[in-house]
Order: structure tokens, then sequence, then C-alpha cells
């Protein structure tokens, strides 16, 4: 990539060498807690026969892959032009806790991680503020306490939730993010695991593949919630990003919200637009897990239905096994649509120059 390509990767697993990392920023008595069993995430049990990270950019120095600030720079931001590398680490998990004052204080202890450990380390650097939503209070206090630096980029949650996303307790976290000009952003993760519910609507599938392939489903729970709930129309300011969820099913999705409201939009007057105009206003999407059909054109076609070049974010999701690369994908754009993915949505989206 030369200097006219500069690319904004929004999906950057960076991670912990070890979660002892965390314990010097915990008060007791969580630091106890970690130091003696580690911080405990619930896991949603399913087997990845590839693992989940990338088993080739491990650090030199030892160290789970994206450990090493100093590594994740001259394995990703060099070689691949990014500008700006937005941090989404590996703790969206704590949305399954079943103790809010412990998923808070994990929240607290990771952001302070990431501010002291990472940001400083490269220019390309951008953080985001995790938090914790089982209290929503605490999470807005986390917001009131980060949002204020300059490296802070987001609002960031796990799409593991006891609850559709739209659904009033989340509203005060929403008007923290909105009044301080930061988008809410959701990552998947822990899905069926904790105190969430089963990540499908037909249950608990058995395999990792199957999972795997139905993040998307809760993606679209939580989206048409946001909608019907009249999230933006509340905060009209409020923007929001759907991270690792896919993106061919957002047309039939939003064909088929407009329908049903046509019909049934007495049930939620609120409502002043199409909910697809909504979502189109309001939330951006990353290309990472990008749909791979076997005739590339359809792939367009679908971009077209749902005006991707204007939502679209590019995401590599390092270091997953399943990771892109700006170099390998959507190579059938034309010039003007990659700029805005790779680099001007998200440009404009978090305020990077």
């Amino acid at each position: 990539m030369n200097e006219r390509n500069h690319v904004i990767d929004v999906d950057v697993h960076n991670d912990l060498k070890s979660t002892l990392e965390l314990a010097q920023y915990l008060p007791e008595p969580w630091k106890s807690r970690v130091q003696s069993a580690g911080v405990g995430m619930p896991g949603h049990g399913y087997w990845s026969p590839v693992g989940v990270m990338r088993k080739d950019c491990l650090p030199p120095g030892g160290g789970p892959s994206a450990s090493d600030p100093d590594y994740l720079v001259q394995d990703l931001v060099e070689p691949f032009g990014i500008k700006y590398a937005i941090l989404t680490g590996n703790m969206t998990n704590i949305t399954t806790m079943h103790d809010p004052d412990y998923a808070a204080a994990i929240a607290t202890a990771y952001n302070d991680h990431i501010v002291a450990d990472w940001l400083p380390k490269h220019e390309s650097f951008r953080g985001s503020i995790t938090v914790a939503p089982q209290d929503p209070q605490l999470a807005v206090r986390e917001i009131e306490r980060l949002a204020g630096h300059p490296q802070m980029v987001q609002v960031l949650m796990g799409s593991a939730q006891r609850a559709p996303l739209g659904q009033r307790q989340f509203h005060p976290i929403y008007e923290a993010a909105q009044r301080h000009g930061l988008p809410v952003t959701i990552h998947p993760g822990g899905e069926g695991a904790g105190g969430t519910p089963p990540p499908t609507p037909a249950g608990y599938p058995t395999r990792y593949l199957e999972w795997h392939t139905c993040l998307s489903q809760n993606f679209m729970a939580h989206l048409v919630s946001l909608v019907c709930e009249g999230v933006f129309e509340k905060f009209p300011r409020l923007k929001f990003v759907l991270l690792e969820g896919g993106v061919a099913w957002l047309p039939h999705l939003m064909w088929r919200l407009d329908k049903n409201y046509k019909g049934l939009r007495s049930s939620v007057p609120w409502l002043k637009r199409l909910p697809s105009e909504y979502i189109r206003d309001h939330c951006l999407f990353s290309t990472q897990p990008i749909e791979e059909p076997d005739d590339p054109k359809q792939l367009l076609s679908i971009f077209d239905m749902f005006d991707a070049e204007n939502v679209l974010m590019f995401s590599s999701d390092y270091p997953h096994w399943d990771n892109d690369m700006p170099t390998e994908i959507l190579k059938k754009l034309r010039p003007e649509a990659r700029d805005k993915i790779f680099y001007a949505n998200a440009a404009k989206l978090y305020r990077l120059g």
C-alpha cells in the first residue's frame, strides 16, 4: 500500500500477554481474584478446529498473537499502510458475566491498560471504551471517565446480551455516547455463554461451524430492536457500528422490516420514517467477515442494495483465523468506493484526519 492508499482498520484485536496484566489496574477484591484464578471469562464452549488466532503472527518475544504492540505495528500496520488501527481487544465477552460489579471493574482495568500500555506505543493506535452493560449506570460512569481522552474513539460492548439492544435499559449508554460524540459499537464473541440466551433462535447448535455462521442472526435481532424501539429517534445524532457480523443479510432485512412496518406502524408510532432510512443514516458495518459468492458480481449487486460505499468500513479482524487484508479484498470496486470503504467512512465516523 502506498501513501495515497491509506487504510483505517476498524477491528484490530490486540491481546493481553497475560490476564495478570490487568491485576495492577484492579482494586480489591477483584485484584486478588484475578491473581489467583485469572479473569474467568465465560466461554461459548464451541471448539474451533483451526483455533481462533493465527499461529503465524505470534510475537517473536513470546505471548499470544497481537499481544506485542511493536510487533503488531511490524506485522500489520506498516506492511499494509494502516493509517489508524482501531483497537477492539478481546474483552467484549464481559457482557456474559453474572456479576455486574466485577464485569464493570474488568472493563475499567482493561481500558486503563489500553490507555497506558497501548495507545502511547504508536501514532496509528486508537482505543475503544469497553463497557459492561449489565449495570448501565456503571457503563455510563466509564464513558464519562474516558470520553475526553483524544485517542479513545468509540464505546464498545459485546453483542452477546441478555436482551435486544434497543430496549430502554440500554438507553443511558446511548445518551452518554451521543453527548460525547462517540459511536456505539458491538462485536460478537460470547453468544450462548454465561448469562446470555442461546446463540441462535432455534437453540444451541452442535458445532463451531454452526455457531460461527449464525452470528449474523444475533446482529439482525439487535438491529431490528434498535430501530423499532426508537433509539435513533430518541438519539438523533447517535451512530451505531456492527462489527464482524457480515453484511449480505442487510438488504433482505431492510426490505422485510420496511414491508412489515407499512402494515404494523401503529405498534411503533414514534417512528417517523421507514426503518431502512434509520439504518442507512445511523448504522455502519465492517467488511470482515465479507461474504464471498462464487461470482464476485453478485456481491457488488448486494453492495448496491444497501449503499455499501457509504455505510461499510474496512476491518482486517487481525489476528483471527479468518482475517482479511486490504490488499486481498474488494478488488472489483471502483476507486471512489474503495476510498470510502477503506478510509473516508471511518475517518468521518471517528473524526480522524
